[in-house]
């Protein structure tokens, strides 16, 4: 057996999620836990949820992150890690509620989080946290002492999460025919935001055009083209495009659109292109609808070759690094000097979200972070 790793003073990490369907009949009741005081009326929800009922009102996302818990557990194991591990979901069950109350039943006082977002924004960071201090109000309510709880940092830039989607982009360009795989881009894919969101995303004094948001997935963009063209010896030209805009129109959102980004390409002449979702830690809904369905289609119309190369999932490499992550913070919260690893310009992003990180329009209690009201 290894030695043990020592993750004093934590004693449990919950894998925080957003959560998804599992069946026709939970559509509408999950996406109304989604937009929950939007006022968007059922019939549109319905409209919306056309997408999971294209495979059977079935989220992969779940299964993921069965798959990834699974992962998480054994690479613990081998490496001597004794950490329970723990799931919750945002939206759809296990609800990150149930599951805090199951961790404080079960004793576990200190709580790191990992978030299935690899990136600094509201959506993908600080809503996750307002979640939390949700949560543990609603114990408070019950009688209950609230657990402490810390978030795991920002890990865009870690090799864990780095090396698998080169990885991804390599054996995508070898699935392409060899007459166009010379010249192909890559479409370094992710989640369009409200450009207000973006430019604000990240601590203070990251705020400015595209915020942390944009600048992160840059850095992992050219760390992946990099990678590719010293493992290759051919520089493939790219581009971050975004995805699965979903906000009213006159609001000015992230772009261009992926869809958008396939017809510019192909007018300009390039032989295919490979759709790389840097933005994503799984092959969830959005990844398989709005790339492998609906930009497929589109390169498909315009007789444009293209692949999608493959998310992190439950890659070992992955799994290591949420150890890697866990043992880092463990030794900062006991007072121990770290060389926290990653990748790129950027380096590694802040333990602790400072006060005024990723603002929301309307301020709201949030855990995990320098203005937590349960440090």
């Amino acid at each position: 057996m290894p030695d043990a790793l020592d993750a004093t003073p934590y004693d449990a990490l919950l894998l925080l999620s957003f959560g998804g369907p599992e069946g026709p009949d939970g559509v509408v009741p999950f996406l109304e836990n989604v937009t929950r005081g939007r006022g968007i009326p059922k019939e549109r929800l319905k409209e919306v949820g056309q997408h999971y009922f294209l495979f059977g009102g079935v989220s992969p996302i779940n299964d993921q992150n069965r798959a990834l818990l699974d992962a998480l557990r054994e690479d613990f194991a081998e490496h001597g890690l004794d950490l329970p591990v723990y799931w919750g979901n945002r939206n759809w069950a296990p609800y990150l509620t149930d599951t805090l109350r199951e961790m404080a039943a079960d004793g576990r006082r200190r709580i790191l989080v990992l978030a299935t977002s690899a990136y600094a924004s509201y959506s993908g960071c600080r809503q996750y946290r307002e979640n939390l201090a949700d949560a543990l109000a609603a114990l408070e309510a019950e009688g209950l002492e609230p657990p402490r709880i810390d978030k795991l940092r920002h890990y865009f830039n870690h090799p864990g999460f780095v090396e698998p989607m080169t990885d991804g982009v390599l054996r995508a360009l070898e699935d392409l025919p060899e007459d166009v795989r010379a010249g192909a881009h890559l479409a370094f894919t992710t989640h369009s935001i409200p450009t207000a969101a973006a430019d604000t995303s990240g601590p203070a004094e990251a705020h400015g055009e595209g915020g942390a948001y944009v600048r992160q997935h840059l850095d992992v963009a050219r760390l992946i083209a990099d990678a590719v063209r010293e493992r290759t010896g051919v520089d493939h030209p790219w581009r971050l495009v975004y995805q699965s805009r979903s906000g009213a129109p006159h609001i000015p959102w992230l772009e261009p659109d992926i869809c958008d980004h396939l017809e510019e390409r192909h007018a300009a002449g390039v032989p295919a292109v490979v759709m790389a979702p840097i933005g994503f830690v799984s092959d969830h809904m959005e990844v398989l609808y709005d790339l492998d369905t609906e930009a497929k289609a589109k390169a498909e119309e315009l007789g444009l070759p293209v692949r999608r190369s493959a998310t992190v999932g439950a890659d070992p490499r992955f799994a290591a690094a949420v150890r890697d992550l866990i043992a880092e913070r463990a030794a900062v919260e006991r007072g121990e000097e770290v060389t926290p690893c990653a990748l790129g310009a950027l380096g590694p992003s802040h333990h602790l979200c400072p006060v005024g990180c990723c603002p929301a329009r309307a301020p709201r209690p949030a855990a995990a972070g320098a203005d937590s009201p349960y440090a």
